[in-house]
Parts: structure tokens; C-alpha cells; sequence
């Protein structure tokens, strides 16, 4: 049975593509297998590139998708791609959020670009909570509007990833687009996890067993005891390890105490996380190989879409596009809609 081929723009370490491709394990949990083939990646980022190929064994184009013409990409059906969002980010102050003002704002224009003249049958987009509010609110509407014109009805939705069984308070803008001609749109399902008491906590992705070199210098904590903010840890957050993470970041290797990003207290010590436990809080199988130096890991996992997340996208989105479309459309598939070549041909031989 030939599967839905994808292209994976701004793939990072492959976060995206794990919850797409499925056939994966996390937290004593089966995420069956989507019948999807990744034949394209692309980020300029050399060492998340290392990262994907390692896991993927395939190679990701590095260059600029400014310089990458669409006829480049092999034949795909569904495009992904979570755009570069350190200008939406509300954590993004210095400089502070310029949204599509920023040169890394236009980015998503490249997928546009591509979606417009390759004209997949779906693509699916990420973005962090800010998108909404930056630009004075003027930016997400271009977006979604842009998104629209290329020829897609478009849905999207903010999802919190601790309704999905993982151990974060992690929040993300998600965007599908199915092309016009295929009459289609998607709706987002309802979570899996309703009460927060479902919620998974942080205590079951822990490591029992890690290098002292994970601990806090006694200087690095007399420093923050100093500050102005320490009876509160309103800056270093000590993490509830009976709740969900806060929201893990792409900087963690540089993660201080009087830093924005979550940290441990255990045992009167305080420690950062290590970045396996970084990857479980991610959802990032155990079979996922973290390669290269902390630095890189760090910064590819804090940048990654939550595996598990993009699965219950991805098979809303082919359960839609197969059985939806086949159960209406049996046997007028082709003439009604006009599939064009970049199509896989099992969609059209399965009618």
C-alpha cells in the first residue's frame, strides 16, 4: 500500500515527523503507526539536521527555504512545518516581539510559496500562543488569511499539550489547511484528558540516576537567595514534581536560577534537567537518540513539536482525507476533484 508522503520544512530534530510517522511508545502508550513516508526535511539549523538524520536516515536539505525552489521537493501530498517562532514568542522581549516584522516573521510565506505552486492536498502549521496577540493582533489574521488564498480551508486551534497525556504546560497555536477542491474541513477532536487531575505529572519522567554536574553551584543559589524575587521563584520556577512541567525552552543549557525556565528542587538541592528527562517531557520516545553535545540537545528539544501532540493531529487529518472522502466520493473521486500528479496514487486507487 503506497502512504502519504510528507514534507517536513523547519524539522528540526523530527519532532513533527515522529508524531506524523507514529508506530511509537511513550509512558506505557501505543501511538499506532500513521501509513506515512517522510521524503523531504529541510532546516537551517546544521546541528538539529544531525539529529533527524541519525533518527530518520534521511538528510535534510540545509539550505535557507528562501533559496529552495518548490520544484526541488519530491512528489509529497501533506506539507508540515511549525515557522520559526521566536518573534511571536511572548518570552521573545530582547528584543521584543515584532511578529511579521521580523525577518524570521516572513518565513511562513516560504510555505505559502510552496503550498501555492505544488499544491499538496493538506498542510499542517505550528506556532506558539503569542502568534494571536502579536503585531496588536494584526499578524494572525494575515496569516490564517495568506494560508487561505494559497487555496486551503483552514482551521486552527490552541492546544495544550497536558490534554494529551504529557507531562508539560506547553501551549501551541496548530493551523490545518485542506485544499479547497477536496471540500473538506478539519475539526479539531476533543482532547483526550478532561480534568486536570488526569493530568500526567512531572514525577513519572524523572531520572533516578544523573551526574552531579546537573546540580546548582552553592554560588549559583546564594546568588538567587539575594534577589528580590527569591521567597517567591518567580523567575528560577522550582517545579511541582506531583504536577506537569512548565514549559520547557530552547535554552535550557544555559538555564540559571534567576532564569524563566523551570528547574528542580530535590532534596534541598536545586538541579536543572538532564536532556533525556528534557526529551520525556516532550514526549520523545525512548528509542529517540540524542546525539552531539548537551548544548545541541538542549536546544533542539526546546524548540521541538511534541510528538505525541502532532499524532492525534495527524491521524484526525488522514482518517479525514481517507475514509471521510472515500465514504462521499466513491468512484467520482478523480473527475469531482481533479487530483493533481504530487498526489499519492493509493488515494486515488483505493476508490
Amino acid at each position: 500500500m503506497r502512504k502519504f508522503r510528507i514534507a517536513s520544512l523547519f524539522s528540526g530534530g523530527g519532532g513533527t515527523d515522529i508524531g506524523f510517522s507514529g508506530g511509537f511508545d511513550f509512558l506505557g502508550n501505543h501511538y499506532k503507526n500513521n501509513n506515512v513516508e517522510i521524503v523531504f526535511a529541510n532546516d537551517i539549523e546544521e546541528k538539529a539536521n544531525e539529529f533527524f538524520e541519525e533518527n530518520f536516515k534521511l538528510k535534510p536539505e540545509s539550505r535557507s527555504i528562501r533559496d529552495i525552489d518548490s520544484s526541488e521537493l519530491p512528489d509529497f501530498d501533506i506539507l508540515t512545518g511549525g515557522f520559526p517562532c521566536q518573534s511571536f514568542s511572548v518570552s521573545a522581549q530582547n528584543p521584543k516581539r515584532l511578529g511579521i516584522k521580523d525577518e524570521r516573521g516572513t518565513l511562513f510565506f516560504e510555505m505559502v510559496r510552496i503550498l501555492k505552486e505544488r499544491q499538496p492536498i493538506a498542510f499542517v502549521a505550528e506556532n506558539v500562543k503569542g502568534i494571536f496577540s502579536a503585531n496588536k493582533g494584526e499578524a494572525f489574521p494575515l496569516i490564517i488569511s495568506e494560508f487561505e488564498k494559497a487555496g486551503y480551508t483552514v482551521s486552527y486551534k490552541l492546544l495544550r499539550a497536558v490534554e494529551y497525556g504529557i507531562p508539560q504546560k506547553r501551549e501551541r497555536v496548530f493551523i490545518v489547511g485542506i485544499r479547497n477542491d477536496l471540500n473538506k474541513k478539519f475539526h479539531f477532536a476533543d482532547p483526550p484528558i478532561q480534568s486536570p487531575l488526569d493530568y500526567t505529572p512531572l514525577k513519572k519522567v524523572l531520572q533516578k540516576d544523573f551526574d552531579e554536574k546537573y546540580y546548582f553551584s552553592d554560588r549559583a543559589v546564594e546568588g538567587m537567595l539575594k534577589s528580590k524575587m527569591s521567597k517567591i521563584m518567580n523567575k528560577g520556577r522550582a517545579q511541582d514534581i506531583n504536577q506537569p512541567s512548565n514549559t520547557v525552552g530552547s535554552h535550557l543549557a544555559k538555564v540559571s536560577l534567576n532564569s524563566t525556565d523551570p528547574v528542580l528542587f530535590e532534596n534541598g538541592r536545586y538541579r536543572r534537567f538532564t536532556p533525556r528527562e528534557v526529551a520525556r517531557i516532550q514526549s520523545f520516545p525512548e528509542t529517540y537518540k540524542l546525539i552531539g553535545s548537551e548544548s545541541a540537545q538542549y536546544r533542539m528539544l526546546g524548540n521541538a513539536i511534541p510528538p505525541v501532540l502532532m499524532w492525534y493531529i495527524a491521524k484526525d487529518l488522514i482518517s479525514l482525507l481517507l475514509t471521510g472522502e472515500i465514504q462521499n466520493f466513491k468512484g467520482s473521486y478523480q473527475l469531482e476533484f481533479n487530483f493533481t500528479d504530487n498526489v499519492s496514487d493509493e488515494i486515488v486507487s483505493t476508490l
